[in-house]
């Protein structure tokens, strides 16, 4: 079953550690690849709203950025409880976010509304 969810983390590291708990693996090249068969798409610090510019082109505001650090995942594999009902990778929960729509991001021909947990 895939099911996709959309993180919010305080800041990179936290991000890169929570995935890296995932599942990685050293090559005998030094490339640290992943176990696992989940497709993670790190988004960083998304724009909440756009900067505006004059007519020169000259910035008169600034963009704002989010102050968290997005991450949406496409879960793969993912096992059912006993009820039949999925839920997020233990350790995701309490990052995940709900919104009403795909957002700055989404999986190819997957609906988010239609996928998210």
């Amino acid at each position: 079953m895939k099911k996709i969810g959309k993180y919010e983390f305080n800041d990179s590291e936290q991000a890169n550690s929570k995935i890296e708990a995932l599942g990685t693996h050293t090559t005998e090249f030094g490339d640290v690849v992943p176990t696992h068969d989940h497709s993670i798409v790190r988004l960083g610090y998304i724009v909440l709203e756009e900067a505006e510019y004059n007519a020169s082109g000259e910035i008169t505001k600034p963009a704002v950025l989010s102050d968290k650090y997005h991450v949406d995942v496409l879960w793969s594999n993912l096992e059912a409880d006993e009820d039949g009902n999925y839920d997020h990778p233990y350790g995701w929960k309490s990052y995940s976010v709900d919104i009403d729509n795909d957002g700055v991001h989404a999986f190819l021909g997957l609906n988010y509304n239609q996928y998210k947990f």
